[in-house]
């Protein structure tokens, strides 16, 4: 109906009012839950064959539908941009992790305006949109407080939220964003706090006050706890139920997953099976202490696992107790599958991953007893992945079948009549948000605020629901990660040997080429060989022709080019900083916690000083902090002395000053000198009161899920265990300053003071 006008009189007596309609979706349009597991393998659900316990999300396919052949990016940010975007990651700029934009159009990082999301146009369409958990979409350098904010969850379309802007944080300590700022958490790890039951309960809350304030208006709920990503964070008492259930190997698991994935129907009768690759372990080759350590990893993880679904099965209880879950549409995924980056051995700190620190057997067996506790940042080992990906080849990162086939669950009642049965049509991340729309009522806008809208990439899977005949929505789909390359094309897929570079245990190990001029193409026809385990390339040379070109048609349309399979070359093509730190940065305590974006990177050499006063009866508290004992630094004073203690991936050193520091005002600080024999000098004004040795540089980054610098106090988890949070620094602190990038030799007398108070 046309909007009526008012009609303006002198007076209302003689006035008629118009319409001023808000938007409404269309009667009957479901909620919609979007929950997005984070590096979950195809077999590691309960109902997708893994014997672990996973009731709720089982529960949820036993009243709906298991997709077998759905298929994601390979990794995390590029995955949640096709989720939320309904286009190819290549095509909104998210060709690779956001936390390293580069200055080429497919791996900006930054989802143009010409893709706005579907939060945004649900929200323009009259749902209530929220979003709790896992982001990774604001690119690096843009998550200080200046942002910009257009890329952070509110920009997107979403009302409210709260979770982590990184790629994974601790859970016991975690990073937290709530809407556009920064908070601590609500408790801490010796209250009983855990990232996951917070963001369950946040979830909660937030559909319980929609369902209060508006019972019939429809809401869109975005719920990404991060689990199981690494760090596999969670109490003994959800470890103890798996206490032995993993000691007879990764061959043998696997093998018993594979013959309940046939039993249950989510992997065809005659799929094949494949072998142990050589670089994964024969399990009874192992020694008895490392197969102990390795099972133990398995037990935490499954442990991690069953309790996440328990956070999710607090929400799905919610939503049955509030009268909404037969109305609500609810997908649970992973956006990529099991992950090998915990390498040969797995780790106690998942952070020596990126900073190349080498695991023993002997070291992580020293952490068996605390593993997934608050003093590790642990990640199983590759073997793990490999059998959590049955029945499919590789893992996250590889556009294998084993990186990018994953899980999809979806359950919605009162929109479809198939119970517990399983889809076999080929569809993709793209196809989620179309989907969405579809049953909403709503079509993609062709302009949002003046600006022409790209083409969706994905199309809807309606038809699916309830026609196990349906045809795939489409015919076409191209992968890339990291140089990893494949494409799928009516049944068939060719995929690539290539294997990226810069990763320890991989690049040495992982069977494959490294050069893009000598990859190797395979080619599978995936109607009848459903695990990508039959190379078919001999017999059939003119189709794996035909997907090759198709294949570089395809990403010249999406932007792939160039390709990148390592980081060094991503740093050296790295898009502008929009706040980058200064030469030198002053931080003051009255403006709280700094996020890491706006501090410099120290690993080059920096200068730290802290204009205090020493009380008369001695100081004692933190100066600075950023990170903790599993990556961080400390500058503090301990018993009068000043101290400088660092952990890089969980390996600590410390440097102590002999004397007790006199009392008035100084400048305390230090120097770290980088180099082959990285040193640290601590100051008091003009006198170098201590010296010494690191055994380690600093690391690039000190924490992989943010982290902040903590001005006159340490907060979450400590650096070291000389002191217990907060340790507040016991005199008065003016201001820290933190220079980078000058130099860095042995400071003259009154160099740093001169430092500090120059304009």
């Amino acid at each position: 109906m046309p909007r009526r006008e008012p009609f303006l009189a002198p007076t209302i007596a003689a006035s008629t009012p118009g319409d001023y309609p808000l938007p409404r979706p269309r009667p009957g349009a479901p909620n919609v839950v979007m929950i997005v597991l984070d590096d979950l393998g195809f077999g590691q659900l309960g109902c997708f064959g893994s014997g672990l316990e996973t009731p709720t999300i089982d529960r949820l396919a036993a009243g709906g539908l298991r997709y077998n052949r759905f298929h994601v990016t390979a990794i995390c940010s590029p995955t949640r941009a096709c989720l939320l975007t309904g286009r190819n990651h290549h095509a909104v700029g998210m060709g690779f992790l956001t936390d390293l934009p580069m200055a080429f159009p497919g791996y900006t990082a930054r989802i143009p305006k010409s893709a706005v999301p579907l939060p945004r146009i649900l929200r323009d369409a009259g749902y209530n949109t929220v979003a709790v958990g896992k982001w990774h979409l604001v690119p690096g350098g843009e998550r200080g407080y200046a942002g910009p904010f257009d890329r952070w969850p509110l920009g997107f379309g979403f009302e409210r939220f709260y979770g982590f802007l990184q790629g994974d944080t601790n859970q016991w300590a975690p990073n937290l964003v709530r809407d556009n700022h920064y908070v601590d958490p609500p408790r801490s790890p010796a209250d009983g706090y855990h990232l996951s039951e917070d963001l369950a309960d946040q979830a909660v809350r937030y559909v319980t006050e929609l369902h209060q304030a508006a019972p019939d208006r429809p809401f869109f709920l975005y719920f990404a706890p991060g689990a199981t990503h690494s760090p596999h964070h969670v109490a003994p008492e959800w470890v103890e139920p798996y206490l032995g259930r993993f000691d007879g190997g990764w061959e043998r698991w696997r093998e018993d997953v594979f013959a309940r994935q046939v039993e249950l129907g989510v992997v065809p009768e005659g799929t094949t099976l494949g072998p142990r690759p050589s670089w994964i372990a024969e399990w009874d080759s192992l020694p008895a202490a490392e197969r102990g350590m390795l099972a133990r990893q398995q037990e935490v993880f499954a442990g991690f696992l069953t309790h996440t679904d328990a956070q999710i099965g607090r929400l799905v209880s919610q939503l049955e107790r509030l009268g909404v879950l037969d109305d609500t549409l609810v997908m649970v995924l992973s956006d990529n599958g099991a992950s090998a980056e915990g390498g040969v051995l797995g780790t106690f700190n998942e952070h020596r991953f990126t900073e190349h620190v080498p695991d023993t057997a002997e070291t992580n067996a020293a952490w068996n007893d605390e593993l997934g506790g608050v003093r590790t940042y642990p990640h199983y080992s590759w073997g793990w992945a490999w059998a959590g990906n049955t029945p499919l080849r590789l893992w996250k990162r590889y556009t294998w079948l084993g990186g990018c086939r994953t899980p999809l669950v979806v359950h919605h009642p009162n929109g479809f009549r198939a119970r517990g049965v399983v889809r076999s049509q080929f569809v993709h991340a793209i196809d989620l948000a179309p989907t969405i729309l579809e049953l909403a009522g709503i079509a993609p806008p062709a302009v949002v605020d003046g600006v022409t809208q790209q083409p969706v990439d994905g199309a809807s899977i309606g038809a699916t629901f309830d026609g196990a005949d349906a045809p795939d929505p489409r015919r076409v789909q191209y992968f890339e990660m990291l140089g990893s390359r494949s494409i799928y094309v009516d049944g068939w897929k060719a995929t690539t040997d290539h294997v990226s570079r810069g990763v320890m245990d991989e690049e040495r190990l992982v069977e494959g080429s490294r050069d893009f001029a000598h990859d190797r193409w395979e080619l599978f026809d995936l109607t009848s060989d459903f695990a990508e385990a039959h190379d078919v390339a001999a017999e059939h040379p003119d189709v794996l022709r035909d997907l090759q070109e198709r294949w570089i048609a395809e990403a010249g349309r999406n932007n792939v080019f160039p390709m990148v399979d390592e980081l060094i070359s991503r740093i050296s093509a790295m898009m502008p900083l929009p706040n980058p730190p200064g030469a030198r940065n002053a931080y003051r305590p009255e403006g709280g916690p700094v996020p890491d974006d706006s501090v410099p990177r120290m690993f080059a050499g920096v200068r730290i000083a802290a204009d205090v006063t020493v009380p008369s009866a001695g100081g004692a508290g933190v100066l600075c902090a950023m990170g903790d004992w599993n990556g961080g630094f400390a500058l503090y004073v301990l018993d009068g002395r000043l101290v400088y203690a660092v952990s890089r991936a969980g390996d600590p050193a410390t440097v102590a000053s002999d004397a007790d520091l006199p009392p008035g005002d100084h400048l305390l600080g230090c120097v770290y000198t980088p180099g082959p024999a990285p040193r640290i000098t601590l100051l008091c004004d003009d006198e170098v009161v201590a010296e010494g040795a690191l055994p380690f540089p600093l690391p690039v980054v000190w924490q992989h899920g943010g982290t902040s610098l903590f001005l006159g106090e340490d907060r979450g988890l400590p650096v070291s265990t000389d002191y217990e949070v907060p340790f507040r620094w016991n005199g008065e602190l003016r201001e820290v300053v933190v220079e980078a990038g000058v130099d860095l030799r042995r400071p003259s007398p009154g160099e740093v003071r001169a430092a500090v108070h120059s304009e």
